[in-house]
């Protein structure tokens, strides 16, 4: 345990996620409530401890104040993952979507004197939530995540959405009618619980990043293990929710993601190419808003990065922040020199729609010479 210097008696105590009490979590829990923040599922305990199981270096910084009145009970809470040379990253760094410290309003501390105390000299971030003031400092580049908005109910929202985007909400049903009249009866399941439609789901995403030329991520056992940890995680802050769309009782379309009483956070969808044409990830995503306005969630957050469905669907959107934290010192400079030229380039990518379209056709074409 280490006392934050400038921070007036403040501990600093750092444990395994597995190591969390029940008085630490429902300490996490109320922390969080109390900062107005959306209900991300993301920054809840659950995702901490399950990532922990996965990941041996993962920790938690619990911070506590000696201060009067207060006791000395835990006013923070900060996860991340440890590596050599005291270079630190966001938990789940990777597939995480949302991610930050966990801390009471107020609270005088700041990022230095928080990674002082867990010993790292830098700490990075991908998809820092917005109003992390000890971190959004340290932000690199900004983007957004794109929400989709049913807390005055799915009637409101494809109202909306049949004026803002008419041609895309005729398409997308009339493609769903298609579907059962040419594959059979279209039925959705919101909250499936059969462990064979999460292994076709997976199965599918694999392919599709092999098929773009991106790193399958399921291919790293740590991602698959953490997918089906959380597929069997049911409290009210963090559930793994399986949505899956069926013809003719056949999966054609599939999504995991986490959700909390409020939010639905978007994660990991995928479907048959075979039924391509009748766009059943659209059917989906539209099956999910309406399923998750009449579960009582307000929000589906899309995740950072642009595609055209999340364009169609989308109402709005949150802002996250990709950076890294430091202290001074030879170490900092050292993982500032490892990550940042990669970062920058792929940023001067992002940022040009033209190098960026040549990019993502030159990854198709490798998908597919690597498929065969």
């Amino acid at each position: 345990m280490s006392e934050v210097r400038g921070a007036a008696r403040t501990r600093v105590e750092v444990v395994a996620p597995g190591e969390l009490t029940e008085p630490d979590i429902a300490a996490w829990r109320a922390l969080r409530a109390a900062s107005g923040a959306p209900a991300n599922p993301f920054m809840e305990p659950e995702f901490t401890r399950a990532v922990g199981r996965v990941r041996p270096a993962s920790r938690v910084a619990i911070l506590r104040e000696e201060a009067g009145e207060r006791g000395d009970g835990p006013v923070g809470f900060f996860p991340y993952e440890k590596g050599p040379l005291g270079y630190g990253r966001a938990i789940g760094l990777g597939v995480s979507d949302c991610q930050g410290a966990v801390l009471r309003t107020g609270l005088p501390l700041t990022a230095r004197q928080l990674l002082s105390g867990c010993s790292l000299a830098a700490w990075e971030f991908d998809n820092l939530e917005a109003g992390q003031g000890l971190f959004e400092p340290s932000a690199a580049e900004g983007f957004e995540s794109p929400v989709i908005e049913v807390g005055e109910g799915y009637a409101a929202y494809e109202a909306a959405l049949r004026v803002r985007s008419p041609t895309f909400l005729r398409t997308t049903t009339a493609k769903e009618r298609r579907l059962g009249r040419q594959a059979g009866e279209v039925r959705f399941v919101f909250d499936e619980r059969d462990p064979a439609a999460l292994r076709t789901l997976m199965a599918w995403k694999s392919a599709q990043y092999r098929r773009t030329g991106r790193r399958d991520r399921f291919a790293q056992e740590w991602i698959s293990a953490l997918v089906r940890l959380l597929a069997d995680t049911g409290t009210p802050g963090c559930s793994g929710v399986l949505s899956v769309l069926y013809a003719a009782d056949r999966p054609v379309a599939a999504h995991f993601g986490l959700r909390s009483r409020t939010v639905l956070s978007c994660w990991f969808p995928a479907y048959d190419p075979g039924f391509a044409k009748f766009s059943p990830g659209l059917i989906l995503h539209l099956r999910m808003a309406e399923a998750a306005a009449a579960a009582g969630i307000g929000m589906l957050d899309l995740g950072r990065g642009g595609a055209e469905y999340k364009d169609a669907l989308k109402t709005g959107g949150l802002r996250v922040y990709e950076g890294s934290a430091t202290r001074p010192g030879a170490r900092a400079a050292l993982s500032w020199l490892a990550r940042e030229p990669s970062r920058r380039a792929h940023g001067f990518v992002r940022s040009r729609p033209r190098l960026a379209g040549y990019a993502q056709r030159t990854l198709n074409r490798l998908g597919r010479l690597r498929s065969g």
